[in-house]
C-alpha cells in the first residue's frame, strides 16, 4: 500500500480508473445533496443582535459587558423564552420525556449564542426553523433582560429606601423626645429660647432691681438655661441629619421607582430571508472528497494486490 502511494504513478491510476471514480463522486454528490435537504435535516434561519450594556453597576471584577452575558446565560431568561414561544412543542420535544429538562438545555445551547465581541459588545445569535421566531426570541431575550435586570436593581434599592425609612424613623422619634422635654422645660420653667431670654432678663434684673418675677427667671435659667441650650443644639444636629438622610432617602426611592432600560440595541434583529444551517455546499464538498479518497484507498488496495499476487494469496 506504502509503496502505492510512494512510488505508482497515481494520474495514470486515476485516468484507468477514471469511470469508476467519477461515479463515485457523482454518487456522493447525490446523495450529500440528498441527506442534507430539508428531509434530513431542519434548516435553521438566524437572527442575531449586537447590544450595549446600559445604566448597570458590575459587581465584582467583571466589568459591565461580562456581566452582561452573564444576564444572558441566566436561568429566569431562558425559561421565560422556552414559556413565551411554547419551544418545547415548537421544537417537537415531549415534555413527558424522561430526558425533557436536559434535551431542552442542549437544544437552547445549540440554538441560543452568547458572547462578547471584538468591542466589548454582546452579540445575541438566535437558530430557529421559523425566522420569524427566531427574530421574535432575540427581541424577547432583550427584553427579559431589562426586566432581570430591573427586578434586581428594585430588590436592592428597596432594601435601601426600607433601610432609610427605619433609620428616619428612629431619628424623628428622638427628634420628638427632646421636643416633649423642650416643651416640658418651658412648661414648667418659662425657658423657650436661653439666649434671647438671657438678654431680657439681665436688662430687667438692671433695670428693676432684681424683682421676685426677675429672679424666678434669672434663678430658672441659671439652673435649667444650660439644659435648654443642650436640646436646642440636639434638636438642631438632629433635624440637619434628618434632612440629610431624606435627600439620600428621595434618592434611594427615584432609583426603586425608575424604569431605565439597561440595553442599548446597536443592530436590532430582523426575520432572516436565507436558511443559516446546514451550509450544504459545505456538507456536499467534504462529502465528495471524503467519498473519492477512501474511493482511491479501496483502488490502491487492488492495485496492490494485482502487482503482488503471490502475497495476495497468503493473506487469502
Amino acid at each position: 500500500m506504502d509503496n502505492f502511494f510512494n512510488n505508482a504513478k497515481l494520474l495514470d491510476i486515476v485516468i484507468k480508473w477514471k469511470y469508476h471514480l467519477l461515479s463515485v463522486v457523482i454518487a456522493a454528490i447525490l446523495l450529500s445533496v440528498l441527506f442534507s435537504s430539508a428531509i434530513f435535516i431542519t434548516p435553521l434561519f438566524k437572527s442575531y443582535a449586537i447590544v450595549y450594556p446600559s445604566n448597570i453597576s458590575p459587581y465584582s471584577t467583571e466589568n459591565e459587558t461580562e456581566q452582561m452575558v452573564q444576564m444572558f446565560q441566566s436561568r429566569d431568561i431562558r425559561d421565560s423564552v422556552i414559556h413565551k414561544f411554547n419551544l418545547p412543542k415548537h421544537w417537537g420535544v415531549d415534555s413527558t420525556y424522561e430526558y425533557y429538562t436536559s434535551t431542552m438545555v442542549w437544544y437552547w445551547e445549540q440554538r441560543v449564542r452568547i458572547g462578547k465581541t471584538p468591542n466589548e459588545a454582546v452579540e445575541i445569535e438566535v437558530l430557529d426553523p421559523d425566522p420569524q421566531v427566531a427574530c421574535d426570541m432575540t427581541s424577547a431575550i432583550i427584553t427579559y433582560y431589562n426586566m432581570k435586570v430591573r427586578g434586581l436593581h428594585k430588590e436592592k434599592f428597596g432594601e435601601v429606601v426600607v433601610n432609610y425609612n427605619f433609620i428616619m424613623d428612629m431619628k424623628q422619634k428622638y427628634m420628638d423626645s427632646l421636643s416633649k422635654e423642650a416643651v416640658a422645660l418651658g412648661t414648667k420653667y418659662g425657658i423657650l429660647e436661653f439666649e434671647g431670654q438671657t438678654r431680657e432678663v439681665m436688662r430687667a434684673y438692671f433695670q428693676n432691681k432684681g424683682s421676685s418675677e426677675v429672679q424666678k427667671y434669672k434663678h430658672n435659667l441659671e439652673e435649667h438655661g444650660g439644659e435648654m441650650m443642650k436640646l436646642g443644639e440636639m434638636m438642631r444636629s438632629e433635624s440637619e441629619a434628618l434632612a440629610t438622610l431624606k435627600l439620600d432617602a428621595d434618592r434611594a426611592l427615584m432609583d426603586y421607582n425608575r424604569k431605565y432600560t439597561h440595553a442599548n440595541v446597536l443592530s436590532k434583529p430582523f426575520p432572516a430571508d436565507k436558511k443559516s444551517f446546514p451550509v450544504r455546499w459545505l456538507i456536499v464538498l467534504g462529502s465528495t472528497l471524503a467519498a473519492l479518497f477512501l474511493a482511491l484507498i479501496v483502488v490502491g488496495i487492488i492495485e496492490n494486490r494485482k502487482k503482488n499476487p503471490l502475497n495476495a494469496a497468503q493473506q487469502g
